[in-house]
């Protein structure tokens, strides 16, 4: 089995790392994961707090998900991120949190969140000023992870300008770039104007 590069895990635990100290990753949530050069997936292992990666808490998955050592067990929604990477060959990293404001308003809007006039749209392609506007998918969670999938191909599917992030309804958002500097910048972006939005509904 060939080892996982060192800038690979180093690079996950440090995004967890950050993760975890804004509070998007409470408990064991949330999963991180990077396209190796070889095209394997290293991704976080199941039951591991992001907080706390141990060196030993990412491994290695093919493009369908099934992991290069038997006798570990990758995320849950390992094929959500398998699914990232099999439809954007320009995708190098993703994420997924469980921040308060994701969770909360997805709870409470229909099948999107609408973020417009943000300075922090620019983390986005294509958006060069705040006079910009993202429709971000909401998706019904569910247990079935290839159902699930296959629910979020029909959305890429009906909107070719769809944005590189969704959220699971009461769960958690995803979001995906070219390396995980882009997408943690575009987590951090995202979340910022989730939160916003979270505090204006507060608002009377």
């Amino acid at each position: 089995m060939t080892p996982i590069p060192i800038e690979a895990i180093e690079a996950i635990r440090a995004a967890g790392r950050r993760m975890d100290a804004r509070g998007w990753v409470p408990a064991t949530a949330g999963n991180i994961s990077l396209r190796l050069a070889d095209g394997r997936i290293a991704i976080t292992r199941s039951g591991v707090h992001k907080g706390f990666i141990p060196e030993d808490g990412v491994m290695t998955v093919d493009l369908e998900g099934r992991p290069e050592a038997s006798n570990l067990r990758p995320s849950a929604e390992t094929g959500l991120h398998c699914g990232i990477y099999r439809r954007f060959p320009g995708a190098g990293a993703a994420l997924h949190g469980h921040s308060v404001a994701a969770t909360t308003l997805s709870r409470r809007r229909g099948d999107h969140v609408l973020l417009a006039g943000y300075e922090l749209l620019k983390a986005f392609p294509g958006l060069a000023t705040h006079e910009a506007a993202i429709r971000l998918p909401i998706l019904d969670n569910d247990q079935d992870i290839a159902r699930l999938q296959a629910r979020v191909e029909q959305v890429w599917d009906a909107d070719p300008a769809h944005p590189p992030g969704y959220i699971l309804r009461g769960h958690g958002v995803y979001v995906w770039a070219e390396d995980m500097p882009g997408a943690l910048m575009r987590l951090e972006a995202l979340e910022f104007m989730l939160a916003c939005e979270l505090e204006a509904a507060r608002l009377p």
